[in-house]
């Protein structure tokens, strides 16, 4: 799998994540550990997939792989795909058990109807709202009827500008979006939802999270 056809609007984004890749790994190796809600809506996501006719399922947008082998443990048979070569570098390295391709949201190399499921973990921020529809019809096209799509993000009505992290200089928009933003995309694209929640911001998310879980429709 290649990414051959890059959106213009997300070439920065695979250049900021090709420079930050090492440190980015490097700072949330162990996130997941502390994060109870993320562990729970991952585990209903597989555990649905499981129930289904097993198959594949894609990370799509798996960074340097930190959630793709979480999801390996709880049983699924799942690879992963980023738009950054830098990430698959560093998620090949540190997971060489496991599969990772270089791939776009918007464009995936995958053949129809050929995944069981797809997570979107915090994967679609970076999206402006035209390309967001685009993800969504691609995930759809790629996920089996009755298979399902999950979606986490940072739960918000803004644009955030960043021009740095992880320890480097960078400019990278951040889209912050709420539930009912997506509901209406993933009708469109051919989903229905199945379970939609929102976390209040805690001690250890300084924003609130969504996670929305969505069956694809025959």
């Amino acid at each position: 799998m290649t990414a051959t056809n890059i959106d213009p609007d997300l070439a920065a984004v695979r250049a900021t994540y090709d420079l930050v890749a090492a440190d980015y790994a490097d700072l949330l190796r162990d996130n997941l550990a502390g994060k109870p809600a993320d562990r729970a809506m991952l585990h209903l996501f597989a555990d649905l997939v499981l129930a289904g006719e097993f198959g594949p399922v894609g990370d799509i947008g798996c960074g340097p792989g930190r959630i793709t082998p979480h999801l390996a443990g709880l049983g699924l048979d799942v690879f992963g795909v980023d738009l950054s070569p830098g990430m698959i570098e560093v998620a090949r390295r540190e997971h060489p058990h496991l599969r990772f391709e270089v791939g776009t949201m918007t464009d995936l190399q995958l053949e129809t109807h050929s995944l069981a499921g797809a997570l979107g973990w915090y994967s679609l921020i970076h999206l402006p709202d035209h390309l967001v529809p685009v993800a969504l019809a691609e995930f759809r096209r790629v996920i089996r009827p009755g298979g399902y799509l999950m979606l986490a993000f940072q739960n918000g009505e803004q644009i955030r500008h960043i021009d740095s992290a992880y320890g480097h200089e960078l400019s990278l928009n951040l889209y912050r979006r709420t539930v009912d933003d997506f509901l209406p995309w993933l009708t469109e694209a051919g989903f229905a939802v199945f379970s939609s929640t929102v976390v209040a911001a805690v001690s250890w998310e300084k924003e609130a999270q969504a996670y929305v879980i969505a069956r694809a429709l025959e």
